[in-house]
């Protein structure tokens, strides 16, 4: 190794980044934009397809209606399985060459969407995305919060976490773009992708390997520890299981102020807003303003107020913000009001979690760890969206967003309340076998 690990983490919390960190948060930054932007374009952009006859074919109208909802469900059922190959490759050869293979698998596969000639295709590419995409998360958190100095975790992990809220703005923004000025096919809104895609493989080329992995690599050898060893671990595997219960809760809360909402705003009946597409979309823009602002502040409160007592107020927070973000009879200046403040709550909570995962993962598995019980909980909670569209259906969606939110509100405070917490741990010092 060209620096020793311990001259890595001794580095001064008032010193500037290094190219190298620098390199590697920017990086992890653009893939997890990218991961937003894709899902919320997906999202926005269902409707459109749905409406293009000349993709639709011979096809029923109904049945492709049926079919195309599983767009979204193919994406979020192959992340874990990426998480899972991508993060085990990490922890055997290091995090580098796997997320550059993965950042050309996902590139490639978004933008081939923007020529699929049929729904089968489209299908199978993204099953190919979400499979890649499933290993940007965990690799990208794990290899920043590995590089940067622990004092410094909080803060750069809100900031890491702002690229959800970016890539949802980013999203929001080109479809106002492509569909309200341009007057451009749903196609044309896929190509983009291909942008920050590039920009972050050339910038992930530059980063060198994380000295933690290589340490604990030496660590590992030395011992005669295999990473067999650990995943059978009890501590671990306990940890396991509260960890996916916390990302189900978290990742629901999320996607249950988020997913819902634009066809609250826009819908006529079932007690929508009735607003415009042109001003639901800035009502979107401006909640991932918020969502942008509060990741990074809460992320910092954590290096004094600890992980889990942020998480904790900002959810309870979101409770008494649900009757002016989720009744259209406020009116369209407090549902903004509502939904902005909500974000802020939401994604408050969330910008602790990069820095919360990978300092609870063992070091030799913090590769496949952080992203695998993300991904998980992501895949559960993308049961919110159904559940909230036959709630709507039947008794509105004021009905749907409360009667969903409080209880997922409630057990991200209860889940976060009685489970472990190692801000500021030191990698490579804890054990092997157990992690922190």
């Amino acid at each position: 190794m060209t620096r020793s690990l311990a001259a890595v983490q001794a580095h001064s919390a008032r010193s500037p980044l290094t190219a190298d960190q620098r390199n590697s948060f920017i990086a992890a930054l653009l893939g997890w934009a990218m991961d937003a932007f894709d899902y919320v374009l997906v999202v926005v952009v269902l409707s459109d397809i749905a409406q293009d006859s000349t993709f639709r074919g011979g096809m029923p109208e109904a049945q492709f209606a049926v079919k195309l909802g599983f767009i979204t469900t193919a994406t979020l059922v192959m992340r874990p399985v990426g998480a899972l190959v991508f993060g085990l490759w990490a922890d055997r050869v290091g995090r580098r060459i796997p997320l550059i293979v993965d950042v050309l698998l996902y590139s490639v596969c978004g933008v081939l969407c923007a020529i699929a000639p049929n729904l089968t295709v489209l299908l199978i590419l993204r099953f190919a995305y979400g499979f890649g995409m499933g290993g940007e998360w965990g690799l990208g958190a794990a290899l920043v919060m590995e590089k940067i100095p622990a004092s410094r975790r909080g803060f750069f992990s809100g900031l890491l976490q702002e690229g959800y809220a970016i890539g949802y703005l980013l999203a929001s923004l080109a479809y106002l773009l492509f569909h309200s000025v341009l007057h451009l096919q749903w196609r044309w809104i896929f190509v983009l992708s291909i942008i920050p895609s590039l920009i972050g493989l050339l910038v992930r080329s530059r980063v060198r390997e994380s000295e933690v992995w290589e340490a604990n690599r030496e660590r590992m050898r030395a011992t005669r520890t295999s990473i067999k060893d650990i995943l059978l671990d009890r501590k671990v595997i306990r940890r396991f299981g509260y960890l996916i219960l916390l990302m189900t809760a978290l990742n629901w809360m999320s996607h249950g102020t988020q997913d819902l909402y634009p066809t609250f705003l826009k819908a006529t009946d079932q007690g929508g807003a009735g607003l415009s597409p042109s001003a639901a979309s800035w009502i979107a823009v401006l909640y991932s303003i918020g969502a942008i602002a509060s990741s990074v502040i809460a992320g910092s409160l954590s290096e004094r107020f600890g992980r889990r007592h942020t998480i904790i107020v900002c959810a309870a927070l979101g409770l008494p913000l649900l009757p002016i973000f989720a009744f259209a009879g406020r009116g369209a200046g407090m549902l903004a009001l509502g939904s902005f403040l909500m974000q802020v709550m939401v994604q408050g909570a969330w910008g602790v979690i990069p820095a919360h995962l990978t300092e609870m993962s063992p070091d030799a598995i913090r590769g496949s760890y952080p992203g695998l019980t993300y991904q998980l909980g992501n895949l559960l909670a993308a049961l919110n969206l159904p559940i909230q569209q036959a709630l709507a259906e039947h008794h509105g969606y004021s009905f749907a967003l409360t009667a969903t939110m409080i209880p997922v509100l409630v057990v991200v405070i209860v889940l976060t309340a009685i489970g472990p917490e190692a801000k500021g741990i030191r990698f490579g010092e804890a054990p092997l076998a157990s992690g922190p």
